[in-house]
């Protein structure tokens, strides 16, 4: 038996858990720490999100990415320097032992309603009775292909998701498909590692975000600066999250596929342009697999023949996706667009079951999709879970612990 159950080990779960830990609520954690960045991110890529917001975040303002690094003399900027995949993942990695080092190792196979609460089935045989359970498992279950490359055998076509060492395409042809940071950084560090590698977008160009520069004061005020992006709507997301629940559902799904639309970062610009050949303002309308290689049939008339095809594509949160969960919790979830609705607090309509990060994003908008979110999103679910526990909360612990008004 435990109060609370987390589902998942990334910047989100361990986060909640931290908090949860601090306020000494009864909290098993369940998950591969970092499974996604460390797993199924490529090797040598560096984040897109600034130092000052890549962050595992934890309460009294301790264990942070600047802290880590100050520690061990290493190069660290708010701003200026980007992060190493590497480096996150070590500074993540410590965090996680140092403030959750309880956590299990193991996946949750089976999530099921019994009583007032939860029963989860563990990969390892074991069964766990919990109060509440918050599902924090990012990206990890929704990878999109799309419907015209769904034929090509699993040797022809990965997702970037499972693109984890670029080194084994060396000497091959690879296709990327995408415009976005992540189709960037796959396409970049498959041409280092020695393959011959072309970019397939629909986009008109690739577009990347601008050096920073030093700004005056009414720069910053005519375009504040944020953990997701510099503008006003970029801090507004940061900002005021929970006004997003608010606005028509329409409206949500459109700001959630076009706002923070395919950008990647400035220091991505000249390794793109010297190692990667594009086929811009083009959709693929077929796909079929030809004498052992991919022969894509592109708008235009255009045919597009390789050894293998990388969909950096994105992700959308169905819920459909959790296979763990039980058909009637999946049936007893309210969704929008196959994204579960939560509340305030993000609890689902299941009472007791929460979804935070990617899969709250119909609900709270653009942040979600970003690892700064968790700023807003741990000490808010801890501290309702907190409450609903029994321990002695106050509602000013709900509070993120810090703001980037107008600072940066």
């Amino acid at each position: 038996m435990t109060s609370v159950a987390v589902i998942g080990a990334g910047p989100y779960g361990l986060s909640i858990a931290a908090y949860l830990r601090d306020y000494g609520v009864n909290t098993r954690v369940f998950g591969i720490p970092l499974d996604t960045w460390r797993d199924h991110m490529p090797a040598g890529m560096l984040l897109k999100s600034d130092g000052f917001a890549s962050n595992v975040y934890g309460p009294k303002a301790v264990g942070t990415l600047a802290e880590y690094c100050h520690e061990r003399g290493l190069p660290y900027h708010d701003t200026d320097i980007p992060v190493p995949l590497k480096v996150f993942g070590d500074y993540a990695g410590d965090f996680q032992r140092r403030f959750v080092p309880d956590l299990e190792e193991v996946l949750v196979s089976g999530l099921v309603r019994e009583g007032r609460g939860f029963r989860l089935k563990l990969t390892d045989g074991q069964d766990v009775w919990a109060d509440r359970v918050v599902c924090a498992v990012g990206i990890s279950h929704f990878a999109r292909l799309p419907r015209e490359l769904s034929g090509l055998s699993a040797e022809r076509v990965s997702h970037t998701y499972d693109v984890r060492d670029p080194s084994v395409f060396a000497g091959r042809d690879v296709t990327v498909i995408g415009a976005g940071s992540s189709a960037v950084d796959t396409a970049v560090l498959l041409a280092e590692a020695g393959a011959t590698v072309q970019l397939v977008a629909r986009a008109n160009v690739v577009k990347f975000g601008g050096k920073p520069e030093p700004r005056g004061v009414w720069e910053k005020l005519r375009s504040p600066s944020s953990g997701v992006g510099p503008g006003l709507r970029n801090w507004l997301c940061e900002a005021m999250p929970s006004l997003f629940r608010f606005l028509p559902g329409e409206l949500r799904l459109r700001l959630i596929r076009t706002h923070l639309g395919p950008k990647s970062p400035w220091h991505m610009k000249m390794r793109f342009d010297v190692g990667v050949r594009t086929h811009l303002g083009r959709s693929i309308t077929a796909a079929r697999e030809v004498d052992g290689r991919v022969e894509l049939s592109l708008s235009g008339g255009q045919t597009v023949t390789t050894d293998h095809v990388v969909a950096a594509t994105g992700y959308y949160p169905d819920l459909a996706r959790l296979e763990f969960l039980s058909e009637d919790l999946r049936r007893s979830v309210r969704t929008h667009s196959r994204m579960p609705m939560v509340s305030r607090w993000f609890e689902s309509s299941v009472p007791g079951l929460y979804f935070v990060g990617p899969a709250a994003v119909d609900t709270f908008g653009p942040l979600m999709r970003f690892m700064v979110g968790a700023e807003y999103v741990a000490p808010r679910v801890a501290y309702r879970l907190a409450q609903r526990a029994g321990a002695p909360v106050s509602i000013a612990q709900a509070r993120p612990r810090r703001r980037r008004w107008l600072v940066r």
